[in-house]
This record gives structure tokens, C-alpha cells and sequence, in this order.
């Protein structure tokens, strides 16, 4: 099936359509970016309504199962009466991601009209990937890791932690990343204790060195995590490194349709405690990524759904010792359509020191 089939399939039970408000959701369903306007699903119909700006484009690039139209002046006139031609009465919407403000706006458009909330109707079809989501997915990590070899040769105990978190961005930008897939994390020190730290304008303190980071490209996200050594690790901390790793390859051996997200989390989580850093992993193991950098399933102890096949997760686990360092290691796991499992990242896991 289409992704236009599954929406259809799974439109509320009386909902005539779907009014799609979300860009991500409407470049997953159509095929183009673009930030302002609609994506109206009926259903007998797809449309895609833009307006002049993006209208040349979108005809050349929106998949052609939608037929893209122009609108023009008030919302309140051309909406209503594009509901009426497809005889759209009960309308369904994305909860989800609409404010409630926009609701309300929705709502006064089109008047007598019921609105009926659509839940996690499309997170749940962009959650299974297909392999040529796959593919983009492995695209944006390539970037990243690409990235990463450059940052190696790039840090110096002169460097600050603002200095490597933007010269990863510019480099994953200057080599087909669209931007990046979340905020760049790069602290070093006693900063690597807080597992989502901002870069300080600080130099890099002796240590480990957390680099948390991902590209954006073609739509698609990467998510990977490396903790590198400033200076030389004492025995402390490659005990916690190794630990930290042992548990990460640990918990990706398990990972396989039919497990649950809790289930490959306490793989990790026991390694970590047993070794004596209970209460030091404080996040989830991991979680889904696509179009989104956090999507489902979640792996973590509140994880309960069961993983399949189209499953794209990251394989994180960490050590965090407040006032001390911390260290992270991770990884985007796929469960391809196949059933393959597959770990695609490639950066090197050994500790390095710098």
C-alpha cells in the first residue's frame, strides 16, 4: 500500500478526510517541503494547497497521486467551499502537533463542520521506515560521521566547546546536510555530566569530551553520540567507558522484532548498575528516529511496544557522575523489511584520546 492507501485506511471511523497541518507530515505524505499550507485528504480526493510561492514547485516535485491547487485570498471563503465540493462534513486532524489556538481557527473556517481528533495517526505510519527511507536515514549518518573523522583532526586544548559544536554544524552543512537534526551538544569535563549540556564558550577542560550530534538531510535525521578523551582517561574512566560500551553492544546483540522496548533498555541498564553506577543512568536507552529526531518506538523502562520490522532506534546508554564527567556512546540500530538487524553507524567505538 501507498502511504495515501494506509492514511485512507486508517482515517477515523466517521471522518469523511483529514486536514494535515504539520510540515513534516505533509512532506512524509506528499513528497514536498514547504511551509505554509495544507494537505487535505478526503476520501476520494488528495490535495496539496499551496499558495503562489511554493506552486511552480510543487507541481514539479509533489508526488502525483496529490493534485496540487493554488489558493487564494481569505481562508474563511475558499476553505468552506473546497470542503463542500468534496461533500467533507466530519473532518479529522492531527492533535498531536495542532495548537490549540490553530484548532480553534480551523474551527471558525468552517463552521457545522465536526472535528474529530486523529491521535497518533500518522506517527504511526511514518514509525516504520521503508528501505528507501532507510537509505536517507544511512545518508544523513554518513554526513555525520564524515563529520566526525573531521573533528578529530580539528580539536585542540585551545578549541572551546562552542568552537567544536560549530565546526561539526558547519561541516555536516558544507557537505549536504539541509541543517542539523537537533541542537549540537559538545562539552567536555565536568560539563559531560549533564547528558544534554550546551556548549560553553569555555576551552576544553581535560577529560572526557561528549559530542552529541546528527544532520538533517532530505528530510531524514541522524542521531550519534561519541565520548573522546582529553588528554589521557585514568583508570576510572576507561572502566566507565568500557562499561558504557559493553552495555551498548550488549543491548544491540538483543535488539530484534518481538522484543520490547523495557526489555532491550534492562539489558544495558543491568550492566551499568551491576558494574556499581546505579542511579548514573538516569535517561532511556533509546529512541526511534526519522523525519522526526525523536519518534517511536521508545526504549526505555517505560518502553512497552514490541519492535518490528521498518524499526529505525538509537542504542545509547551513558554514565553521568555529577560534578565529575559523564560519558555516552550511541548508535541508530535499523530492523529492516527484511527482519535484518543492522547497526549503521560506522564510527569507530574504541576510546580515543586527544
Amino acid at each position: 500500500m501507498t502511504r495515501l492507501e494506509k492514511l485512507r485506511a486508517a482515517l477515523p471511523a466517521g471522518s469523511d478526510g483529514i486536514i494535515v497541518t504539520d510540515e513534516i507530515n505533509q512532506r512524509y505524505l506528499t513528497g514536498f517541503a514547504y511551509t505554509d499550507g495544507y494537505v487535505i485528504v478526503t476520501r476520494t480526493a488528495a490535495l496539496l494547497m499551496c499558495d503562489f510561492r511554493y506552486i511552480e514547485a510543487a507541481k514539479a516535485k509533489a508526488d502525483p497521486a496529490f493534485e496540487v491547487r493554488m489558493f487564494e485570498g481569505k481562508r474563511s471563503e475558499w476553505m468552506p467551499r473546497l470542503m463542500d465540493e468534496f461533500g467533507v462534513k466530519a473532518i479529522a486532524y492531527e492533535d498531536e502537533t495542532l495548537a490549540c489556538a490553530a484548532l480553534e481557527g480551523l474551527k471558525a473556517t468552517l463552521p457545522g463542520r465536526e472535528f474529530l481528533a486523529a491521535g497518533s495517526l500518522l506517527s504511526d505510519l511514518r514509525e516504520f521506515k521503508d528501505d528507501g527511507e532507510i537509505e536517507k536515514l544511512i545518508a544523513a549518518q554518513r554526513v555525520a560521521e564524515a563529520a566526525l573523522e573531521h573533528i578529530m583532526g580539528y580539536i585542540t586544548p585551545d578549541r572551546t566547546e562552542i568552537d567544536v559544536a560549530l565546526e561539526l554544524e558547519f561541516y555536516m552543512r558544507a557537505h549536504g546536510a539541509q541543517s542539523t537534526s537537533f541542537s549540537t551538544i559538545a562539552v567536555s569535563g565536568t560539563a559531560s555530566s549533564l547528558p544534554h549540556g550546551e556548549p560553553r564558550p569555555v576551552k576544553l577542560e581535560r577529560g572526557f569530551l561528549t559530542m552529541d550530534f546528527g544532520a538533517l538531510k532530505d528530510g531524514y535525521c541522524s542521531d550519534m553520540t561519541r565520548t573522546v578523551v582529553i588528554g589521557k582517561a585514568d583508570d576510572e574512566m576507561k572502566r566507565i567507558y568500557n562499561t558504557v560500551l559493553t552495555a551498548q553492544t550488549e543491548a544491540f546483540k538483543a535488539i530484534r522484532e518481538g522484543v520490547t522496548g523495557c526489555e532491550i533498555d534492562k539489558i544495558a541498564r543491568d550492566i551499568i548498575y551491576g558494574a556499581g553506577y546505579e542511579g548514573c543512568f538516569g535517561h532511556g536507552l533509546g529512541h526511534g528516529v526519522g523525519m522526526y529526531i525523536h519518534e517511536e518506538p521508545r526504549l526505555s523502562p517505560m518502553g512497552k511496544k514490541t519492535l518490528a520490522r521498518g524499526h529505525v532506534v538509537t542504542d545509547e546508554p551513558g554514565i553521568y557522575i555529577e560534578g565529575k564527567y559523564g560519558c555516552r556512546i550511541e548508535d541508530m540500530i535499523v530492523i529492516r523489511p527484511d527482519g535484518r538487524v543492522e547497526d549503521i553507524t560506522l564510527a569507530p567505538h574504541e576510546l580515543i584520546e586527544l
